[in-house]
């Protein structure tokens, strides 16, 4: 990313907060409502998916960290044997599909959870088969994107207490992001050493307010904070898929 305008760097950096701000403020999504927006910046999601893993990695760890006994320790182990192996098939095809494909599937994605939030049609999961299709599906999508976790969440809320949900997914997210760097590093996909630095203080700052707006923001998941956000998500998305169609 060295090679970007001044400007792209500042709407890069505003990216950054905003995806950091829904990441703590709520648990979940932080990839989901960045990743589109850097995509109309960036050509490939290999470009800014390390920065968004590292940034995963220390925010939830520093949440978690002094909250671990919060953590559902049992059904993330549970959970796991069934993710685990299509996270794995998601990092192959993360690392062999082309960028142009990559990038219509995290638009097609994040579509269509934008209309899911717009529409207030949530993914629910309401038996033990469909638990494991999601758990299946999120970890492909992770694998591929990092934008599993919606259908992980409509899993883990049934089976997590509520007082612990968002401690036992942050963890969730961090062994889900150590794979995906790891598979990074073993295969030589540039870091993005540099942006990390100038990009961890615009997500520190995204991570503060979120904590700050945390209790507002879960009052607001099922009102008018998730119908914008699922609009502004759809809108992107079709700009995005436009963008990389025509």
């Amino acid at each position: 990313m060295s090679d970007l305008a001044p400007l792209q760097m500042v709407a890069i950096g505003l990216i950054f907060v905003w995806g950091s701000l829904v990441r703590s403020g709520i648990g979940f999504g932080g990839a989901a409502v960045a990743m589109p927006l850097l995509l109309l910046i960036v050509d490939s999601p290999l470009i800014v998916m390390p920065v968004i893993a590292v940034q995963l990695l220390i925010f939830a760890g520093i949440t978690t960290v002094t909250r671990l006994e919060s953590v559902d320790w049992g059904y993330i182990g549970r959970s796991f044997i069934i993710i685990l192996p299509f996270k794995i098939i998601g990092l192959v095809g993360l690392l062999n599909l082309p960028g142009s494909v990559l990038s219509i599937a995290v638009f097609v994605l994040t579509g269509a959870y934008g209309a899911s939030y717009l529409l207030g049609v949530s993914f629910r999961s309401n038996s033990v088969w469909l638990d494991r299709v999601l758990l299946a599906l999120g970890g492909y999508a992770s694998g591929t994107s990092l934008i599993g976790a919606p259908l992980l969440v409509a899993v883990y809320v049934r089976h997590v207490a509520s007082e612990r949900l968002r401690e036992t997914l942050f963890v969730l997210w961090m062994l889900l992001a150590s794979m995906k760097l790891a598979t990074f590093l073993a295969t030589g996909v540039n870091m993005q050493w540099q942006a990390q630095l100038w990009l961890l203080p615009c997500a520190a700052v995204g991570h503060v307010l979120g904590l700050k707006v945390h209790r507002h923001l879960l009052r607001a998941q099922g009102g008018s904070f998730m119908r914008v956000m699922g609009a502004v998500l759809l809108g992107v998305s079709l700009a995005g898929l436009a963008r990389v169609i025509f």
